[in-house]
């Protein structure tokens, strides 16, 4: 009996260390400064629990790198008028971000602008949402 009882401990410690691990903070990001980049959509990742937009953006040396953006998930997104069919691939965007501090191209997704002008944006932070109060 002890030790199936140590047996579920270790299991249930081993979930939830693996919970711990795969959340991850933005600790990396800079979050006063802000980027702008133009380029052609590579990859859009509509998903939980971030959504994720590549872009192809034209480098100073002649080539292109791959800017990758976190996003929220799409239950946010929806907020500021994203369906999950807003972008393709091979779509010309304009694409704004909160820079990674280390310097590598992308960061934390804030709007992105399309061909036509549409503006969408990131939707409402979970700490911005305020719950709706009961109808008396």
């Amino acid at each position: 009996m002890k030790s199936l009882f140590i047996t579920t401990l270790l299991v249930i410690a081993v979930f939830i260390s693996n919970s711990v691990y795969a959340h991850h903070s933005a600790a990396g990001i800079d979050r006063t400064k802000s980027v702008t980049v133009e380029g052609t959509v590579k990859q859009f990742k509509w998903g939980n629990p971030h959504s994720w937009l590549d872009v192809e953006v034209a480098n100073s040396k002649g080539g292109s790198d791959i800017w990758n953006f976190e996003m929220n998930p799409p239950a946010y997104l929806v907020r500021s008028g994203w369906k999950s069919t807003s972008v393709k691939v091979g779509d010309k965007v304009k694409v704004t971000g909160r820079p990674f501090m280390n310097g590598d191209p992308g960061g934390i997704f804030v709007s992105l602008t399309l061909e036509n002008g549409q503006v969408l944006g990131a939707g409402a932070q979970p700490s911005q949402i305020t719950p709706t109060q009961p109808q008396r």
